[in-house]
């Protein structure tokens, strides 16, 4: 993944315009550390920021269409590129081997609908210089991050990372995910809309279909010319993503594919407190699948120094997100002092599955449906933002190989009463059993840990005692005269949103972080199903009564 930068229609200067876009471009180079490109005309200003996985010498930005003058910037992975290219009808001048080139021939002969053609996470730009036209779009999920903003003459400007936008734009907003939008209509185009968002499903599970889908999803994202590993937080998914990667690649080795032979072993990575229970666990999957295993600690106050610069990367004041965004941020860190480019992680997988505990009080299988839909159209706000920024603030790419678009298409294709969980049935189930033999059964049925627990329960502790010394009663009973939009409700809550606004100016940049009530990665659905979620106040999973009960404890 890069960072891309865009401006179009500028009413100033050409000179002034490159000084923008470089000004916009710097403040997002921890993106793309590799390279940097930028073209202006008197319409258009693109900048990139390379991070080179794919084609690693020839794969720079802008690429232009030599045929038709058009230029574009991309940020992700086009998994499908090269049968892509057996769609192309007509002869075109290729220059790389980069999987985003096919971006520049697909537009060429199909127009802005070839966005539904791709398998991939992506956000760019493509500038066609004939109609003096812009094209910008988002993959599905929005597991690349986007912004787009109009600064006070009304000039478009797009980018990766809010900081970016934020100097420059009077209103920015999130570029909606699974969109595209076209300059000269002004408006957004919903591109993506899967038929299981719209109805309730019926298909019964086809457990081999199920685990073929998503090993098919873990060998479109081992598409890479530099070195990469994966992250093992010792919880299912995680694991049954680093068993699979493990298999793929010991099957290509085994079969003389010589492109592994430079790395011939996986490399993982974990991060803790000393005492977390994922440690624990994550050198269990290690040993088991024979990964070169790295185990990172940090302590509490390490956290506590790094979180001005987690909000400044994040762009939230989301208090879960930061609380598992600090130790993933601080572990990219180490990955990138490794020379790995790129991870695979396990992000996804409770929002497709129903995976986190207040699902286990889903009333029905229509309401566990709705919930997980509507959980996937929140992601970009939430895990795919926090895995994406804290790992691309040290030039790092995550890939997510559960919220590939096909995988979805079989997964959230199955029938909702297969994933019900009522009781002590055990969440996610059904992934479960398809990968029974993949891993040890202490991790295949291990209980559900939120990342921000799991790495140690003394890291909430300290983040809540730090929000008690720098957050007075009279703070937080004045805060919202401090905080008049999206108001803090507790010490920590105020912490961050007081570290967030010290680094964004724009008031619409604090209105693209959600708020609303949330326990265990819960939407407010679940206050509705039950009444326990209303005496609750931390968003911690481990305050849920039913983890709790899980565990062994007291109800």
């Amino acid at each position: 993944m890069c960072g891309i930068i865009g401006i179009f229609g500028y009413q100033g200067t050409q000179e002034e315009a490159r000084a923008r876009a470089l000004r916009m471009a710097a403040s997002i180079r921890h993106r793309g550390p590799d390279w940097s490109g930028l073209f202006s005309d008197g319409f258009a200003i693109l900048a990139h920021e390379r991070l080179s996985i794919v084609d690693v010498e020839h794969g720079d930005q802008p690429l232009a269409d030599k045929r038709t003058g058009s230029l574009l910037i991309a940020n992700g992975e086009i998994y499908n590129h090269l049968e892509l290219r057996k769609e192309l009808k007509k002869e075109h001048d290729w220059q790389t081997h980069s999987d985003c080139e096919i971006l520049l021939y697909l537009y060429q002969e199909f127009g802005p609908e070839f966005v539904k053609m791709l398998s991939g996470d992506f956000a760019f730009a493509l500038y066609d210089k004939r109609k003096k036209d812009y094209l910008i779009a988002r993959d599905a999920i929005g597991v690349c991050p986007l912004y787009i903003g109009r600064d006070k003459e009304g000039t478009v400007h797009v980018a990766s990372e809010m900081k970016a936008l934020d100097p420059f734009c009077e209103k920015l907003q999130e570029f909606p995910p699974g969109s595209y939008y076209i300059g000269s209509k002004g408006e957004f185009v919903k591109w993506y809309k899967p038929t299981w968002a719209e109805t309730i499903p019926k298909e019964k599970v086809s457990l081999e279909k199920l685990r073929s889908a998503l090993e098919q999803a873990v060998k479109r994202r081992m598409m890479s010319d530099v070195p990469y590993g994966v992250l093992l937080s010792g919880g299912l998914d995680s694991s049954i993503i680093a068993s699979i990667l493990t298999k793929c690649r010991n099957m290509r080795v085994e079969s003389g594919d010589k492109e592994e032979a430079w790395w011939p072993r996986l490399h993982s990575f974990a991060v803790g407190l000393k005492e977390s229970p994922d440690l624990k666990y994550a050198r269990k999957v290690a040993d088991h699948l024979g990964t070169v295993h790295h185990e990172i600690h940090y302590t509490a106050q390490e956290g506590i120094d790094a979180l001005p610069d987690v909000i400044r990367h994040l762009e939230t004041y989301d208090v879960t997100t930061i609380r598992a965004s600090t130790p993933q941020y601080l572990m990219a860190r180490k990955i990138r002092a490794s020379d790995i480019k790129m991870v695979l992680s396990g992000e996804g997988s409770d929002e497709v599955f129903g995976g986190y505990l207040y699902f286990h009080m889903a009333p029905s299988p229509e309401e566990l449906h709705k919930e997980t839909t509507l959980k996937l159209s929140l992601l970009s706000k939430y895990d795919c933002l926090r895995t994406n920024k804290s790992m691309m603030a040290w030039g790092v790419e995550a890939r997510v190989p559960f919220l590939d678009k096909e995988f979805l298409d079989v997964a959230m294709g199955i029938d909702p009463s297969e994933k019900m969980c009522p009781g002590k049935k055990i969440e996610k189930e059904l992934l479960r059993k398809a990968f029974v033999g993949y891993l040890p059964e202490e991790i295949l049925w291990r209980q559900k840990e939120q990342f921000s627990d799991g790495v140690g329960y003394s890291w909430i502790d300290s983040l809540k005692k730090y929000a008690e010394q720098k957050v007075s009663d009279e703070m937080l009973r004045k805060a919202a005269e401090r905080f008049p939009l999206h108001t803090p409700l507790s010490k920590e809550e105020y912490l961050y949103r007081e570290m967030f606004d010290g680094i964004f100016r724009s008031p619409s940049a604090a209105l693209t972080v959600p708020v609303g009530p949330t326990i265990a990665c819960s939407t407010p659905t679940a206050f509705r199903w039950s009444k326990e979620f209303a005496e609750m106040s931390d968003p911690s999973g481990r305050a849920v009564r039913i983890h709790q009960q899980a565990l062994g404890g007291a109800p």
